[in-house]
């Protein structure tokens, strides 16, 4: 009876301790904006076709969401001196949060009316641009706000 009495006693003291909220420490860090980095990889004798492309359609595109509140800021990085398997431009666009999927969906219809486009039309333009790029993946990243 003494040895059941203890267990439960043990019992309601580990409850109790897994029970208690534990007080928040407060993080040394916030979420900030998201950044995606696309590797591009651009072929011979195309680097200015492709800045062009950039210049032109890549920019209205960013410039919509950035009148959107989508975008934050965006940026085109060429790379200085590039080894092989390394991408020519690095294209850096920073985003203020991350986008749910109806957000995502809402944009590029108004992408698709702004370009007179469609997804499909959108798709066969992006298979056309291979004959001046590679995209070589991309990366996303989140800014963390040291406080």
């Amino acid at each position: 009876m003494k040895m059941m009495k203890s267990l439960f006693v043990g019992a309601a003291v580990i409850t109790a301790t897994l029970a208690t909220p534990v007080m928040a420490q407060e993080s040394s860090y916030k979420p900030g904006t998201v950044w995606e980095a696309g590797r591009i990889d651009v072929m011979p004798g195309q680097f200015e076709n492709y800045m062009d492309w950039l210049a032109g359609q890549w920019k209205k595109v960013q410039e919509l969401g950035k009148a959107e509140g989508i975008v934050v800021e965006y940026h085109v990085l060429a790379a200085n001196n590039p080894r092989a398997g390394e991408p020519d431009l690095i294209l850096i666009v920073e985003y203020k949060d991350y986008l749910t999927t109806a957000q995502q969906e809402a944009f590029n219809k108004k992408v698709n009316a702004m370009l007179a486009s469609d997804d499909r039309k959108q798709a066969a333009a992006s298979g056309e641009r291979t004959k001046m790029r590679e995209p070589l993946g991309s990366v996303q990243y989140q800014e963390l706000i040291l406080k």
